[in-house]
């Protein structure tokens, strides 16, 4: 049976509160007398291999390029079940998401151009395109309880296709010093997996010894290791309508999904979101990148958003679904800019400079935060029925 659309909220929106929990961990502890022993902790060498072979990186790289995986991992197969199985599924209440998410991420990333511009921190186009799907249902369950389901699953929608517009992004622009021997090695490792899921093997040591050696590759490659992740994902077999719900994947997703919203995105959030909050922090917020980001998330994700789905129902390409007015899409495209941890994995790849990355880092928290209170705020109205 497929995972009742209401139990998915319900654990998205507290899985958004646990994420808040630990990113106020994080923010304590850099501004705390404990800030240096935090830093250090993060940047500790570990090594894993044995002989010849051995990989080290730092905790902090293991947690952003190896324990994400498996977050994106859930992502890959939460897109396949939309797209076969659920919301996504037939072409009339897909195109409404889709048009919608689109248009929330072009506008962010023009209106950060427009700051940065002829600028080396022109790179960080991609930050404001992305959207929190944990900390945006979290909202809206906090602040629209009786929220019409059309919004929740448009929200949802929207979000999902916006983690695949942002995973393309990662892989097509976030990727550098490609490798073309190892991405050959993981391209035949692709296949076989696609083969086996073809022939719907069933055995989970089989994807996991192949997710383990398309990682390695796509590290070594010079494609982001979390994509191998996704791909791992679309290659798990769905079954079909009648089957789904004892399919590998339904298995996989029920049993991994809280691990990714309860360990894996909450330590992923302690680890990147200590931000030292002082003068020079916030003034740092005025600059091209700061501005930028800031504008892309809370003015662009909402004018993307509600520009491209008013636009759509005004034309009568899609009829405005039932209980749902207007306003609620851009309610919607306020909490579209709550960016927070697929922004902060997108700035840790587009900048290499420390303090620049510090400053995208504030820009998220601070243009999250605001996008939060204005999303709340407006569905506070609406449910009120304030004219």
């Amino acid at each position: 049976m497929i995972m009742p659309f209401q139990r998915f909220f319900k654990q998205e929106a507290s899985s958004g509160i646990v994420l808040l929990v630990f990113a106020v961990v994080a923010m304590g502890l850099a501004n705390s007398p404990w800030a240096a022993a935090y830093e250090e902790i993060l940047h500790w060498k570990l090594s894993v291999g044995a002989g010849d072979f051995l990989l080290s990186m730092s905790l902090l790289h293991w947690i952003n390029d190896g324990l994400m995986a498996v977050f994106f991992f859930v992502i890959g197969m939460e897109i396949k079940r939309e797209f076969l199985f659920g919301e996504l599924k037939s072409p009339s209440s897909t195109l409404l998401p889709i048009a919608a998410a689109v248009g929330g991420m072009v506008m962010p990333a023009l209106l950060y151009t427009a700051f940065n511009i002829g600028k080396p921190t022109i790179s960080g186009w991609g930050v404001s395109m992305a959207t929190d799907i944990a900390f945006s249902l979290g909202v809206l369950a906090f602040a629209a309880p009786r929220a019409p389901r059309a919004v929740v699953v448009f929200l949802t929608a929207l979000a999902i296709v916006d983690d695949l517009g942002g995973i393309l992004v990662i892989a097509l622009f976030y990727s550098s010093d490609l490798h073309g021997p190892s991405l050959l090695a993981g391209a035949a490792v692709l296949l076989v997996l696609f083969w086996l899921s073809r022939r719907n093997v069933q055995s989970v040591l089989l994807y996991l010894i192949g997710g383990g050696l398309l990682w390695y590759a796509f590290l070594q490659g010079g494609i982001h290791p979390t994509i191998a992740g996704v791909l791992l994902g679309f290659s798990i077999p769905a079954g079909t309508e009648e089957t789904h719900g004892e399919s590998l994947l339904r298995k996989l997703e029920h049993r991994l999904t809280p691990w990714s919203a309860f360990f894996v995105m909450p330590v992923f959030a302690l680890s990147n979101a200590g931000i030292a909050i002082d003068g020079g922090s916030v003034g740092n917020l005025l600059t091209p990148v700061g501005l930028g980001i800031m504008a892309g998330l809370f003015l662009g994700k909402p004018l993307g958003i509600f520009l491209s789905a008013y636009g759509l129902i005004r034309l009568r390409v899609v009829a405005l679904p039932a209980g749902v007015r207007t306003a609620h899409f851009l309610g919607a495209g306020m909490l579209g800019g709550i960016g927070f941890t697929m922004s902060l994995f997108i700035a840790a790849l587009a900048f290499t400079d420390g303090q620049v990355l510090m400053t995208a880092k504030t820009a998220i928290v601070a243009a999250s935060v605001l996008s939060g209170l204005a999303g709340t705020a407006m569905f506070k109205w609406l449910q009120r029925g304030t004219p």
